[in-house]
């Protein structure tokens, strides 16, 4: 039961810190989908 617990702990963790980490290397979604040719009615 501890390392079930622990192991979605740690995937919580990673989920979290990779979406920090890629944000902050400008992978997002907005700025991969976004340009200057983007229409908005």
């Amino acid at each position: 039961m501890k390392a079930m617990l622990a192991g979605f702990v740690l995937i919580g963790a990673i989920a979290v810190g990779s979406d920090f980490a890629l944000d902050y290397a400008g992978f997002s979604a907005q700025e991969r989908n976004s340009g200057a040719a983007v229409r908005l009615n």
